[in-house]
């Protein structure tokens, strides 16, 4: 889904917000947060911070997202690994998987990001066009 910000009515009515897209955002550093939040404003879109990368697949299943940003360097396992958790879960309860958008510290990890068959991804420090762009591609697939 193409996230709108807002739906046309028929002159004289109220338009109404449309729906907006579900995003978990998967980082453990408040910054990245807030610059994700910042990126991704309301009404577009729903965030759903979650700062525990070892329940990040349980999250996941329960919100049913529209898409996941996962930053690269979360603690313990690591963005990647979350990514190919997601999948794999995907794969065995024979669900559509979640398009997942990869938070990359440098350009040079955009290769392992494209092996790991996330949607997309952009390299930090990002603007807001390139996430929304990244976000926008991902969850259109």
């Amino acid at each position: 889904m193409v996230p709108t910000s807002q739906t046309k009515a028929a002159p004289g009515c109220a338009t109404l917000p449309a729906m907006a897209s579900r995003i978990v955002v998967i980082a453990d550093e408040a910054w990245v947060r807030n610059n994700v939040h910042a990126a991704l404003t309301q009404p577009d879109y729903a965030l759903i911070d979650h700062d525990d990368p070892s329940t990040a697949p349980e999250t996941v299943d329960a919100e049913q997202p529209d898409a996941v940003v996962i930053d690269l360097q979360v603690a313990s396992m690591g963005g990647m690994a979350i990514a190919r958790e997601l999948q794999q879960q995907a794969a065995l309860n024979e669900q559509e998987k979640v398009p997942v958008v990869l938070l990359l510290d440098r350009q040079a990890d955009s290769f392992l990001a494209k092996r790991s068959g996330v949607a997309a991804w952009v390299t930090k420090p990002f603007t807001a066009h390139d996430l929304r762009s990244a976000v926008e591609a991902a969850t259109a697939e």
